[in-house]
């Protein structure tokens, strides 16, 4: 059986995978279900770049779709909910633990919601909130090859527009962390803008030491 291009992604990425397994494990055991949990020093950090990354959404209903990349224990899904954000929610994680953990916080969504990686199928948008900034000890150039895959699965697998967000390049040089990946928004931007659509969004406001890309795409055409 030849695999999925999700199946693919996680092949070519399996170092990093396995790295960020084994952190994300020790996190969720240490602090359950919270922000700190999946790596976030606060609730409000994490609703604010929920607030920010959920930005690519310009329609709801019931045909309107959206993939959760990196979705820990599902708190995107309680946040949409929280604010009426009306689209089909679908998690996608690379940790067991994490998908265990949301499926048996959201037993009314049935398994098949929170799913590996490997599993992640088009949808009208696709958020990935948190997940580029844990570097560990793997260098730039390879963490950067990561980002670029990563950025294309969700390209391929989002027909409205995706979004995503990095820890910034101008953060204070004494606050930094030597196993975090610090990125320049501008080389982020660009290469959107080049790789993946005319339209795109640079969000670099919000008091976090971090900023938010919006790519998106030309609705499809109705076949009526």
């Amino acid at each position: 059986m030849s695999l999925t291009e999700g199946g693919r992604y996680v092949a070519r990425n399996a170092d990093i995978i396995a790295a960020l397994v084994a952190f994300n494990a020790a996190q969720i055991e240490a602090h359950a279900a919270t922000p700190q949990g999946v790596g976030w020093n606060s609730a409000n950090a994490q609703t604010v770049r929920f607030d920010q990354v959920l930005k690519v959404i310009r329609r709801g209903g019931a045909d309107v779709s959206l993939n959760d990349v990196g979705s820990g224990y599902g708190a995107l899904h309680d946040y949409m909910r929280a604010t009426g954000i009306a689209a089909e929610y679908r998690g996608f994680d690379v940790t067991e633990t994490s998908m265990e953990r949301a499926r048996a916080l959201h037993p009314q969504m049935g398994s098949s919601r929170f799913a590996p990686m490997a599993e992640l199928s088009p949808a009208t948008y696709s958020v990935a909130s948190g997940i580029f900034g844990l570097r560990l000890s793997f260098d730039e150039a390879r963490w950067h090859a990561y980002i670029l895959d990563t950025l294309d699965l969700m390209d391929a697998n989002s027909r409205e527009g995706f979004s995503f967000n990095m820890l910034t390049a101008y953060s204070d040089p004494d606050r930094r962390s030597g196993d975090l990946y610090y990125a320049d928004p501008g080389r982020y931007f660009d290469l959107c803008k080049r790789r993946y659509a005319r339209n795109v969004a640079l969000y670099h406001d919000y008091d976090l030491y971090d900023f938010t890309l919006v790519v998106r795409k030309e609705r499809p055409a109705r076949a009526d």
